[in-house]
């Protein structure tokens, strides 16, 4: 039994961290992979990191590459590749340009890697994650997207930070989109097994609720040239280990939904059981009627992008 592979593709902030959580975390050995102008910049990353293996005390090889020859039968394939939202740039012209980024990278994961567990962190996320199942032609299950585990680790942050208490003991859900329409579920939200709505008041759970969606944007505004990466690159490890050591987590993530909640075959987070084969099983809420009507409202959000994508893709 050898280790897991574990190709990541964008050697970027998001990528190379990723590689960092899961070296130090021996989820298996690692290819990082980038097509910069500047040629090397994966192989430095990767040689750096892999040097720290001896003081960390982790035995993962870290090899950076700049073709896709070197991630053949990976195990799992993380697609971080994508440009940021620039000053001045509409969402229009990120979509297009990230499809296009995406659709190449799903392209190659299809010819080296074909029985991979892809999981997508590119954004805008719900419409990158359905590039990937239409170009890759995978089963659903085996492609993923990445965005609850992030707002839910967001979310149980800010709680704790209120209520003065360990992260390790607030388990919450998000639902929906990745962002603006996320939906979280307070009735499914409880510290060391007492509801939240026990703990909060209404308004003031309201509050870090509103925290939550613009986590993305808080950081963005903060940082000044780039977005979040630990985090999101986190939630990205997270989601390979449960992967490669079958370890079935329950956890949200943008997974297809066909008559599940009734969305009708669009990529949508929801909770999960992630495993060996990814999503083993979606499982459905009984949501409460506002609930289900953010739901629909986060739902019919992704419909738009992954429509307005298409027309993008045919020009």
């Amino acid at each position: 039994m050898g280790r897991a592979k574990i190709t990541i593709v964008g050697a970027g902030n998001v990528g190379a961290t990723t590689a960092h959580w899961c070296a130090a975390a021996e989820l298996g050995d690692i290819v990082l992979v980038d097509i910069p102008a500047t040629e090397k910049m994966p192989m430095g990353k990767a040689l750096d990191l892999m040097q720290s293996s001896p003081i960390m005390g982790f035995d993962s090889t870290v090899t950076g590459a700049t073709s896709y020859d070197a991630t053949a039968n990976s195990d799992v394939v993380v697609i971080t590749a994508g440009i940021p939202r620039k000053p001045g740039m509409s969402r229009d012209d990120l979509l297009a340009t990230n499809a296009r980024i995406v659709s190449s990278v799903a392209e190659q994961v299809k010819a080296t890697s074909p029985n991979a567990v892809v999981i997508v962190v590119s954004n805008p996320l719900d419409a990158m994650v359905q590039r990937a199942f239409q170009v890759t032609g995978f089963p659903a299950a085996r492609v993923i997207g990445q965005a609850g585990v992030l707002d839910t680790a967001r979310y149980r942050t800010f709680l704790a930070m209120e209520l003065g208490v360990s992260v390790e003991d607030i388990s919450a859900l998000l639902m929906g989109g990745h962002g603006d329409t996320m939906v979280p579920l307070p009735s499914y939200t409880s510290v060391g097994g007492i509801p939240i709505t026990k703990l909060i008041a209404p308004e003031r759970l309201a509050q870090i609720v509103q925290r939550t969606r613009d986590g993305g944007a808080e950081i963005v505004s903060l940082l000044k040239t780039g977005s979040a990466y630990y985090a999101p690159a986190a939630a990205t490890a997270q989601m390979v280990e449960a992967i490669v050591r079958d370890k079935k987590r329950v956890i949200p993530v943008a997974a297809y939904c066909d008559r599940e909640y009734g969305v009708g075959g669009y990529y949508v987070g929801v909770p999960v059981v992630l495993g060996a084969a990814g999503v083993e099983r979606i499982i459905e809420l009984e949501l409460t009627e506002s609930e289900r009507a953010d739901f629909q409202k986060s739902v019919d959000a992704v419909k738009g992008l992954v429509k307005t994508m298409g027309e993008l893709m045919a020009k």
